[in-house]
C-alpha cells in the first residue's frame, strides 16, 4: 500500500514538513510530488486533485483524495492502526489530538513573523509581542504534554503525530533564535537533529533561491549541525 504525498518547497514549506513526517517517520510507504508552490505553477499542479487547493495533500491507494494535514493525520492512523501515529494511552493520546489542532488553528502571531526557513539562523530579530504570547502557549501544552510522557526524547515520550505537527515551530524557533526555555529548546534541537528532518533539508537545500523568500534582512549565522 503507497500513498501519494503532493507537497511544497521543502525549504520553506512548514505544512509540506507535517505531512512527509506523518509518512515517513512511520515507515509508510510513498511518493512524493512537487507542487510549484513558488514557480507560479501551485493551481495547475492541484488541478488534478480538486478540490484540494493546498498542500500537503495526499491521494490515498484507493484514489481517494484527502486534503487538511489533520484529516490526513487521522486518515493515516486510522488505516494503520499498528503505526503507532498516535500515543497508546489513551489521556496522552486526547492530549495528542489537542495539541495537534491547537497546532493547526492557532499561532498566527508566529506564523505570520517567522516564516519557516531551513537556510540559516536570524540573528538580532526584534520578536513582536504577539510571538512571545505564542510562544509562551507552546511551552504551556509542551510542558502538559510532558505530564503523559514515557521514556523518549520527544512530546509523549516515543515519535507521535504531534511530534510532526509540532516540527515546523521548532524549525522557526531555532531559525529565528526566538527566546523559550531551555527545556523547550534542547526539544527543538532534539526535533533539528533527527535524521528524518534533516534528510528533508537536505533536500531542500538542493534548490536555490534568488532572491530568498524571506531575507529579514538581520545578520544570519548557519544552521545548527547536528
Amino acid at each position: 500500500m503507497t500513498y501519494d504525498l503532493y507537497i511544497g518547497d521543502r525549504t520553506f514549506s512548514s505544512w509540506s514538513l507535517r505531512g512527509w513526517l506523518m509518512l515517513e517517520k512511520f515507515g509508510l510507504s510513498h511518493r512524493t510530488h512537487m507542487i510549484g508552490l513558488y514557480s507560479g505553477t501551485m493551481a495547475d499542479d492541484l488541478a488534478p486533485l480538486a478540490p484540494a487547493r493546498l498542500v500537503p495533500t495526499l491521494r490515498l491507494p484507493d484514489g481517494t483524495v484527502v486534503g487538511e494535514s489533520l484529516a490526513m493525520a487521522e486518515t493515516l492512523a486510522e488505516q494503520n492502526p499498528d503505526a503507532g501515529l498516535w500515543p497508546k494511552d489513551a489521556s496522552a493520546r486526547a492530549t495528542a489530538r489537542w495539541l495537534c489542532a491547537e497546532m493547526a488553528s492557532g499561532f498566527a502571531a508566529l506564523r505570520g513573523a517567522c516564516p519557516m526557513q531551513l537556510q540559516y539562523v536570524n540573528t538580532g530579530f526584534e520578536v513582536p509581542e504577539a510571538v512571545r504570547t505564542d510562544l509562551d502557549r507552546i511551552e504551556t501544552l509542551w510542558a502538559h504534554a510532558a505530564k503523559f510522557k514515557t521514556d523518549g526524547p520527544w512530546l509523549f515520550g516515543a515519535y507521535s503525530l504531534a511530534d510532526a505537527f509540532y516540527a515546523p515551530v521548532c524549525a522557526r524557533i531555532v531559525g529565528y533564535d526566538l527566546p523559550v526555555s531551555d527545556m523547550a529548546r534542547a526539544y527543538c534541537m532534539t526535533t533539528l537533529a533527527d535524521p528524518a528532518f534533516q534528510t528533508w533539508r537536505a533536500e531542500g537545500l538542493k534548490s536555490v533561491y534568488d532572491p530568498f523568500p524571506y531575507d529579514m534582512r538581520v545578520p544570519t549565522r548557519d544552521w545548527p549541525s547536528a
